[in-house]
């Protein structure tokens, strides 16, 4: 099987890329580099040192991972129309977004580029696919911030909620009313249009994964080689929350936690992430009728559950004004049965996995820079 990953060098799509290669699939990776043109900009770095690009994937070949890469930005519908029509993929996963929700909200700037790039980038696939072959699997990764952070509706599920019409009395399925709490997740909330309405009109074959907070940064396959290690971002920009816990954890700094610690969030391993696409891959949608989506996570944590796991033995969490405009607590609950009933079985936050990214950041603690912690802007 042919598989075409857009936006392949970065968090969530390299290790994603290893692992589908490892599996025996064909594997082509294309990306603009545009994460490594932000870091140099923010100076943000990641913990763990980034190979380039030749190298990774080189080093890769080295292990029986043959992924080929090209340099293009699918801004540039010409140029992915002629890759795509070349390449002939059988799916084609897309994680070729800015990924941020803090970095879509420094500024007009930011803003703006995260919608032309997001919005450009899903619509120009779509156009390819229908243009090229209607048969090709799109496997999305979008984000369970597109639902909000509430439980106003019960159990979050998965991408549709059930409804009553009172003027019918008929029971309806309709997109969960979106709550996007950055521009990052407007533009996420914008994709789900896009594949509603190219799903309706050309019966595209579309999975849209709504993914938890990533957590942890190595994978079976990151591990084999330091040229293959993946990204560990910490920042107040593109580091998540856990692994910036872990990494202050890991350097002697207290835990730096927005307002309370009552906001509740879902979370998911790295490694769980490559499997869930895996997955999806593996199991395309027999029905076109709609979009199918699944919730891609483990479990729901408060951010301070996580604290006061992490400084259980050693540190202490020292509690900060929320920079982001969002409830002081919430409530949360996801249902999660789609992938599971594909064989998923989440990596959960035991301590002992915990252990063992905080070694991973520990050994590489020399390229922290304290002052980039606390850097998100206030929205």
């Amino acid at each position: 099987m042919k598989i075409l990953i857009l936006g392949g060098d970065g968090f969530c799509g390299w290790p994603t890329a290893l692992r589908l290669s490892k599996s025996g699939y064909e594997i082509t990776i294309i990306d603009n580099l545009s994460r490594r043109k932000i870091d140099k900009e923010l100076k943000s770095n990641s913990i763990t040192d980034i190979a380039s690009i030749e190298d990774r994937i080189s080093t890769a070949k080295q292990y029986g991972m043959d992924i080929k890469f090209l340099n293009i930005d699918i801004t540039d519908y010409n140029a992915l129309y002629h890759n795509v029509k070349t390449i002939k993929p059988d799916a084609i996963i897309h994680f070729a977004e800015q990924r941020a929700a803090p970095y879509s909200m420094i500024s007009n700037k930011e803003r703006r580029y995260t919608v032309d790039n997001n919005i450009i980038n899903t619509h120009n696939i779509l156009n390819s696919i229908v243009d090229i072959d209607k048969n090709i699997h799109l496997v999305h990764l979008g984000t369970m911030g597109v639902y909000g952070y509430s439980k106003d509706f019960g159990d979050i599920p998965e991408g549709y909620l059930n409804v009553k019409i009172n003027s019918t009395q008929k029971d309806v399925d309709i997109l969960y009313p979106t709550n996007p709490g950055s521009v990052y997740h407007m533009t996420k909330s914008i994709d789900q249009l896009l594949f509603q309405f190219y799903n309706k009109n050309w019966n595209l074959k579309i999975t849209d994964l709504h993914q938890g907070i990533v957590w942890g940064t190595q994978t079976e396959e990151t591990s084999l080689d330091k040229k293959l290690v993946n990204r560990f971002d910490y920042d107040g920009i593109y580091g998540t929350v856990l692994n910036r816990f872990i990494s202050q954890v890991a350097t002697g700094n207290d835990l730096t936690v927005y307002g309370t610690g009552g906001q509740k969030r879902a979370f998911i391993h790295i490694q769980d992430t490559a499997k869930c696409i895996e997955l999806a891959v593996n199991n395309p949608p027999s029905d076109t009728n709609k979009v199918r989506i699944f919730n891609q996570v483990s479990e729901v944590k408060s951010v301070k559950e996580l604290a006061e796991t992490l400084t259980k033995e050693n540190g202490s969490i020292s509690y900060v004004d929320n920079p982001r405009k969002e409830l002081k607590e919430n409530d949360l609950s996801v249902k999660n049965d789609g992938l599971k009933s594909l064989g998923f079985k989440p990596i959960t936050l035991s301590e002992s996995l915990i252990n063992d990214v905080k070694f991973i950041a520990k050994e590489m603690k020399k390229n922290l820079k304290k002052e980039n912690i606390l850097t998100s802007p206030r929205w």
